[in-house]
Parts: C-alpha cells; structure tokens; sequence
C-alpha cells in the first residue's frame, strides 16, 4: 500500500502520530495545551532548535524512551543535526546514563538515522 510504513523507524513514528491523534480526539483542550506547551519549548531562543533536538535526544535516551528517541533523532536530522552532532549527545547521555543510554544508542539511534536518510532518498 502506498502510506504503509516502509520499515520500523517510520512506523514507529507513525503509530505514535496515531496515538497522538487519538489522544487528541479524546482529550483537546488537554493536548491543545501540552502542544502549545511543548511548541514554546522547542521555538528558537537563547537555544536553537538544533540544539533543544539535541538536548532532547540526550534526555531521551537517559529515559529510555524510546519513541521519543526515534522522534527526537528525526527533530535531529530536520534541523541538519550532523551525525557527529548526534553521536557527542549520545555519549553526554552515556556519561549520565552508562550502559542503557549507550545500547539504545548503538541499535536505535544509529538504525533510525539510516532508516531515516534512506526515506529522503
């Protein structure tokens, strides 16, 4: 089929949006909100949306979790993130988060920015 998800990164992303959107329809003046909120936080400041995908990279993967590691990796990549921009968030959250922080790291991070740059092919 022509929207099916093509491999794991990208259904990842698309049962979240799923979720979201059913969330939404559930609860909107709650996700209105949370949205709202987390737009602020992620808008161009003092930091730049670069940075703050970066950060949130980081701050994923110390929480393992992993739908917002694939999310943030895209955020990473949609702002011209370069691998070794990506990779030196990595080993900050490692510094952090040791061993489970550097084996999501490994596998997931590095398969989703494959997977990915394969789709803007």
């Amino acid at each position: 089929m022509e929207n099916e998800p093509r491999n794991s990164t990208e259904a990842a992303l698309h049962h979240y949006k799923h979720g979201l959107g059913s969330f939404t329809d559930k609860m909107p003046e709650l996700a209105e909100h949370y949205n709202a909120f987390t737009q602020e936080c992620f808008k161009e400041g003092a930091l730049t949306k670069k940075e703050k995908q970066l950060i949130a990279l980081g701050i994923s993967l110390y929480a393992q979790d992993e739908y917002c590691i694939i999310y943030h990796t895209k955020g990473c990549l949609d702002q011209d993130c370069s691998e070794e921009e990506i990779l030196e968030s990595i080993g900050v959250s490692a510094a952090f988060g040791g061993g489970a922080s550097m084996s999501q790291a490994v596998t997931l991070v590095q398969e989703s920015i494959e997977e990915l740059n394969e789709l803007k092919h």
